[in-house]
């Protein structure tokens, strides 16, 4: 961080190298950003839960389905003001709109609560958690360049949306399981070629603590999508319906 450059400097309590101090920087802004992206997902699922248990909320979210699809067109709109005009935001408003996307979804995803098990729900987010927390770590100490993954993860990405938006109309119940097996690969792919990005990213955030912290919340971002897509796709595969 600070365009540090490595060179050594030798003094009375030993030998320091900015590489070293470097390394340790870069270590912490990655663990801000899982830190700002577990917040998120916190969030996520206490809104969601609690829409579940509120039979005031239950009404405001699905009363009508005007407040529904708007909230899901609101929280579209958030992620694409977030990642196009982050640059001129405040640390302080990327991170509250983040924060603020994060609860918005939790709206809309609480029907999971109403289509699955809790117990299914719960042994679901396990899993992924699981699956995630290898794939990232596999995407920050690989020495592997992932760009040619994170295409192809990217064009899966595209293939997706494109089928579940026929399947619209279709109601194939075939596709969907096509998609969804398909999702899961894609969003596995994605979570290790992102946590690479993001430690690349590392050196964008480095003009100081404002600006560092805006790449961290967009890196947050980035893998909250990857955690709650990889969650969609394994609990219809996993998950039991009520």
């Amino acid at each position: 961080m600070n365009n540090l450059r490595s060179y050594d400097r030798t003094a009375s309590r030993g030998t320091y190298t900015a590489s070293t101090a470097e390394t340790e920087a870069q270590k912490e802004f990655i663990t801000k950003v899982f830190g700002w992206m577990t917040a998120a997902l916190v969030i996520t699922g206490v809104v969601a839960r609690g829409v579940f248990t509120s039979e005031a909320l239950q009404q405001f979210v699905f009363g009508t389905p005007f407040v529904f699809f708007a909230l899901i067109i609101g929280q579209l709109g958030l992620v694409v003001y977030l990642s196009a005009a982050i640059n001129r935001m405040s640390a302080a408003t990327a991170t509250w709109t983040f924060l603020g996307y994060s609860a918005i979804n939790g709206l809309t995803l609480s029907v999971l609560f109403f289509a699955f098990t809790n117990e299914s729900i719960a042994s679901t987010f396990i899993i992924t958690a699981a699956t995630f927390g290898v794939m990232a770590a596999w995407g920050y100490f690989t020495k592997k360049d992932l760009t040619g993954l994170g295409s192809l993860a990217f064009m899966g990405l595209i293939g997706i949306l494109i089928a579940s938006l026929v399947n619209l109309f279709l109601r194939s119940e075939g596709l969907y399981w096509i998609v969804s097996y398909i999702g899961v690969l894609v969003f596995t792919g994605l979570t290790a070629y992102d946590t690479q990005a993001i430690k690349n990213m590392y050196a964008y955030g480095g003009a100081g603590s404002e600006q560092n912290q805006k790449v961290a919340v967009l890196g947050a971002l980035r893998l909250y999508l990857d955690f709650i897509n990889l969650f969609i796709m394994m609990l219809r595969i996993m998950g039991r319906r009520r």
